[in-house]
């Protein structure tokens, strides 16, 4: 049995299918992405598994434990790391851990042993007896995967855990949840907007989309999937250019986007010559590898999406009592 497994997963708000039909099977050990516009059910998702919203049709397990008939079981084996902090302000960090620690039931003879081991690894020693409200945001994320690891969990639920972070400590985060992966063989569960972050630290992932997945793989054959290199061209007549790219073998793909033409090119240097020509009057040209951001854009397209039903999710996310 998997790490987390779902048959048929779906959650309704009303007329609006918000998780529609969502089979999942998560390894042990496993970083698994779930990527998707606004709205599109993945924080829907992880608050079904996380047993703060019920199930409208389905099953899910984690760490062997059923969603609806064992919630309690699920909530031992898991910990969750909310896209907004939940950490309290007014107390320092090592009094949130502390009581973080009591609500799940970890000894109070271990409590101090676990709350320097989860301050070691995510490097925030010395710091601990700060107020919370004295944090960078950098340092409050990492207080927030330190109390979502104190009881020693078996499945970690990541929800947007570098949203709003500038690039530095977005890189020391994810070095982080690259180390507690390596050093406590955690499961990962992780939402996020960043393709970059999918891309390094996801084992697999699932592109939602409208509540259903739309692709699942890993991210490099996901990306060989999409296409091979993308030439980026500036020309005079785009409508046209596309017309007359669609037509060769080599390209699996042609659109405008930011008033640039896109272009998916099998064998770069081979076929250049020909995407010129057909491309017409060209004013500049650049060549980039196939990223993320391509395979998500080829599956969900570019229309901005209202968040919808995830509002309602978002907002149960908010309630803490996930964590007693």
């Amino acid at each position: 049995m998997g790490a987390i497994e779902t048959h048929g997963l779906t959650k309704r708000f009303g007329e609006l299918v918000a998780v529609d039909n969502l089979d999942l099977d998560v390894a042990e050990g496993e970083i698994f992405g779930l990527l998707g516009p606004n709205g599109a059910g993945k924080t829907t998702t992880i608050s079904m598994l996380a047993t703060l919203l019920g199930l409208d049709g389905g099953s899910a397990s984690v760490a062997g434990f059923d969603v609806v008939q064992q919630p309690s079981k699920v909530r031992e084996q898991m910990g969750i790391v909310f896209q907004d902090p939940s950490s309290d302000d007014i107390l320092t960090g090592h009094e949130n851990l502390y009581l973080h620690g009591l609500m799940y039931g970890v000894p109070r003879a271990v409590i101090p042993g676990r709350i320097e081991e989860a301050l070691e690894l995510v490097q925030l020693k010395g710091r601990e007896h700060d107020l919370v409200r004295t944090y960078s945001g950098g340092m409050r994320r990492r207080l927030e995967l330190a109390r979502g690891l104190l009881h020693h969990p078996r499945i970690l639920f990541l929800d947007e855990p570098t949203l709003g972070l500038d690039p530095q400590t977005r890189q020391r985060i994810w070095t982080h949840i690259e180390s507690i992966v390596a050093e406590r063989k955690v499961t990962i569960i992780l939402t996020t907007h960043y393709m970059e972050e999918a891309d390094r630290l996801c084992d697999r992932l699932a592109i939602i989309d409208f509540g259903r997945i739309v692709a699942l793989d890993s991210p490099t054959a996901l990306k060989a999937v999409v296409g091979g290199d993308t030439v980026q061209l500036e020309v005079a007549d785009a409508a046209a250019s596309v017309a007359a790219l669609e037509v060769l073998e080599c390209v699996s793909r042609s659109e405008v986007r930011d008033g640039r033409l896109d272009v998916a090119v099998q064998n770069v240097a081979q076929n250049l010559p020909a995407i010129f020509a057909a491309a017409g009057d060209i004013a500049s040209f650049s060549v980039r590898n196939t990223t993320l951001d391509d395979v998500f854009l080829h599956y969900t397209g570019h229309d901005i999406r209202n968040e919808g039903a995830e509002g309602v999710a978002k907002h149960m996310h908010r309630v803490r009592s996930v964590n007693r």
